[in-house]
């Protein structure tokens, strides 16, 4: 298996779907429409387990095309919520409004939440942008989850005035019962060290929160499962958490060998031997870092923080990468982390990172669906042009119809 490719739009054809163009560098809540063509296509399968049951077929020709205009009835309410344009920090989330969730409860056999030891501890990153995102990963963590009650987590987001009381306001009122904490991030920390990318949002600086996920948490959480946004659980977490880190292995995430790793760095660093000397001795595979298990106690004891922010000193120095955050966690870490089925990071659903189309799922089961790339599937779906896949996210959608606010 490989990631998509950076260029072509799968087996969609030109013209069919909706492109969608950023105005905003980092929030991504705007969008433009560009192109608009209806076309017909066969439904979906009803939800996750028909795409494991079709998985042998590598092609998934349920998923070439676009939703019928009939399905777009059954996502109405999506279709007209606002897009955030313009809107930043404490106005943008005071724009959002989140239906409440249902209570999830522990199964009979899930241990006691005490010691702490028995809990599943989930990181992710908070912001306006992609607090739509963010609520339904939270909700379909929490649905598909046994022990649901043992999950706690810890959310990262902007130390702005107002920002975190603001986001720790919405979080509660959609899930009262959820075991949560907010912590400050000084964007400062990183925005220096951010070299422009080739793509605006890939250069904001909570992005860059993750490598400084150590020194955020406290000392006495070891593993985390950290999160992109952008995505949906199908199963358990706690089976993704379970993931062993042999000997001093710090983090796992699924790995793809067959991709072009040499893609990734420019040939300034190539032809530099004391830079591609780097990967001695080592067999680097591409990694997404959007899905990572991460042992935050063998991280400080090596002090990886420290060692990323090198390389990013470098990059500002030298061009040696062109792709945002990716980059020095593969510089670091490619090569000596854990595997993990590729079933838990279905990644490359946002399409590539200029146009953002459609594509289709990678051969094999599904756990988690990753709308990595441009294209996000509550910006689709506001536009009236969802592709496929997004009809698997909607369900998770918490944002409140606007004809509900009204009345």
């Amino acid at each position: 298996m490989s990631p998509p490719s950076s260029k072509d739009g799968g087996s969609i054809n030109p013209g069919e779907i909706l492109e969608v163009s950023e105005i905003d560098g980092c929030n991504m809540g705007s969008f433009e429409k560009l192109i608009v063509v209806p076309n017909r296509a066969p439904r979906p399968p009803r939800d996750i387990a028909a795409i494991n049951e079709s998985v042998n077929d590598a092609q998934h020709p349920l998923f070439r095309n676009h939703l019928s205009w009939e399905l777009l009835s059954f996502f109405i309410f999506s279709l007209t919520a606002p897009s955030g344009k313009g809107n930043h920090g404490k106005n943008a989330v005071a724009e959002l409004h989140f239906r409440e969730a249902p209570k999830f409860y522990n199964s009979i056999n899930c241990p006691a939440v005490n010691p702490p030891i028995s809990a599943v501890h989930v990181a992710m990153t908070l912001d306006a942008a992609y607090l739509r995102g963010s609520m339904a990963a939270i909700l379909s963590v929490l649905q598909h989850s046994s022990c649901p009650e043992n999950i706690i987590f810890h959310f990262v987001a902007s130390s702005a005035a107002d920002t975190a009381a603001n986001l720790r306001r919405v979080i509660s009122k959609s899930f009262p019962y959820l075991q949560f904490e907010i912590y400050p991030f000084d964007a400062s920390a990183a925005a220096g060290l951010i070299s422009t990318s080739i793509r605006a949002a890939l250069d904001c600086p909570l992005n860059y929160a993750r490598n400084y996920l150590a020194d955020l948490l406290p000392t006495s959480i070891r593993k985390i499962v950290y999160l992109d946004s952008d995505l949906v659980l199908v199963d358990d977490i706690s089976k993704l958490a379970a993931t062993p880190l042999p000997n001093d292995v710090v983090l796992a995430a699924p790995e793809y060998c067959n991709a072009n790793f040499t893609s990734y760095f420019t040939p300034t660093f190539w032809s530099n031997p004391s830079l591609s000397l780097t990967f001695a001795n080592r067999n680097p595979c591409y990694f997404n870092t959007g899905v990572m298990v991460i042992d935050l106690e063998r991280w400080r004891f090596g002090d990886f923080t420290t060692k990323i922010v090198e390389w990013m000193e470098l990059q500002k120095r030298m061009r040696i990468y062109e792709l945002g955050s990716l980059p020095p966690f593969l510089l670091v870490f490619a090569g000596n982390i854990a595997p993990v089925d590729h079933r838990w990071n279905q990644h490359g659903l946002g399409g590539d990172n200029f146009r953002g189309l459609c594509r289709d799922l990678h051969p094999g089961p599904v756990s988690l669906l990753h709308w990595s790339g441009k294209g996000k599937p509550w910006a689709r779906l506001d536009a009236n042009r969802p592709c496929p896949l997004d009809a698997l996210w909607a369900p998770y959608d918490l944002l409140k119809p606007p004809y509900i606010l009204e009345s």
